[in-house]
């Protein structure tokens, strides 16, 4: 069955509120739905980082969920709500197994729900993988062109990490226009980081891309570093490595030792949820007792408060906001439900009339 879901079908002909639709959107239409839009979500991500920095929109604390028998891995819930024109609340569950890839499995698998903004109710379950992955890629796309606006445009790329992050976030900065004389690569398995030497060059990539024997190469060997691993800790604690003062996207949050951040201009995506959960900026945080080494936030730059200086290494640290997902969510949302293509589950509420 398909139907849309919008203000104008939330009331029934006497002008009370109907129960919506709830429909579930798999991993297919997902990527159908975001395949070859990468400026589109771009300016996506911006505009909700825009609204988040504006009050307009509620991001609690995520909520982690660990095991005593699987210490390394994690399911994390981030609920959030979104203002604006998006009006749509909801719920991101995503987990990370790192362990599935032994089993040729991913190592995240998530849903997102999406939230009624006037009655509450859930109108959609998405598969949520590849929408994490997308806003994701987009935040680190964005921060690049933003960051590196005030000195040379970064031309050497570098990946430490190679999993589907890493992918996605290649394919965001290619497909933004950014191109690059060469990749390095460095991966603690050898096979990973070959797959995705092959990846990139099936993609298309401009220049040679070389798999290195360590994060340390490739980072001497980058102006953009982009950290995409699963580490639990930080493992890269020397800060000569950045003596060039490149730009680094430091997704994976965890990389580098405080000693790397306090030699370096600090950029994050909002402060309080970045200084929580033993990540790099909250290690440091911790060390110094303030956080004083912090610069400013993304839309601070894009406001220009604060302009990161061309002569340090600059890094850029995302926590992730859920309000991100919520906006991509929904507009694969709508662009299903426009194209008559949304599958929706019916008497999923099995007693919408109250007194039914």
């Amino acid at each position: 069955m398909t139907t849309t879901y919008s203000p104008a079908t939330r009331l029934t002909p006497s002008g009370t509120q109907r129960v919506p639709p709830f429909a579930v959107i798999s991993g297919a239409q997902v990527q159908r739905a975001l395949q070859g839009r990468e400026r589109h979500i771009v300016e996506l991500v911006e505009t909700t980082y825009r609204l988040h920095a504006a009050g307009r929109s509620v991001n609690p604390a995520s909520c982690f969920l660990r095991f005593d028998d699987r210490p390394s891995s994690r399911i994390i819930a981030l609920p959030a709500s979104l203002g604006g024109e998006t009006r749509v609340d909801g719920l991101k569950w995503i987990s990370s197994f790192p362990q599935n890839v032994t089993f040729g499995i991913p190592r995240a698998s998530a849903v997102l729900i999406l939230n009624d903004h006037d009655t509450g109710y859930p109108f959609a379950c998405l598969e949520s993988s590849i929408i994490s992955a997308s806003r994701t890629a987009a935040s680190a796309a964005l921060a690049a062109d933003r960051l590196s606006r005030h000195r040379p445009r970064p031309t050497h790329l570098g990946f430490v990490g190679t999993g589907l992050i890493a992918r996605y976030i290649h394919s965001f900065l290619i497909g933004t226009g950014w191109a690059f004389e060469n990749i390095g690569v460095f991966d603690l398995s050898p096979d990973n980081a070959a797959a995705f030497r092959c990846c990139l060059e099936q993609s298309g990539a401009v220049g040679p891309v070389t798999v290195h024997d360590s994060a340390e190469q490739v980072i001497r060997l980058s102006d953009l570093v982009v950290f995409a691993t699963v580490a639990a800790r930080p493992h890269v604690h020397d800060p000569a490595w950045f003596a060039h003062s490149p730009l680094v996207l430091h997704i994976s949050l965890r990389d580098l030792a405080p000693a790397v951040l306090l030699a370096s201009a600090n950029i994050v995506d909002d402060i309080e949820h970045c200084l929580r959960a033993d990540t790099s900026p909250h290690l440091t945080e911790q060390l110094t007792g303030n956080r004083q080494f912090l610069d400013g936030t993304l839309e601070d730059v894009m406001a220009g408060r604060v302009i990161p200086p061309p002569d340090r290494p600059v890094v850029f640290s995302p926590f992730g906001l859920g309000v991100l997902d919520l906006a991509v969510g929904k507009y694969v949302y709508d662009r299903i439900a426009e194209s008559g293509e949304l599958y929706v589950v019916d008497d999923f509420f099995h007693q919408p009339n109250r007194y039914g």
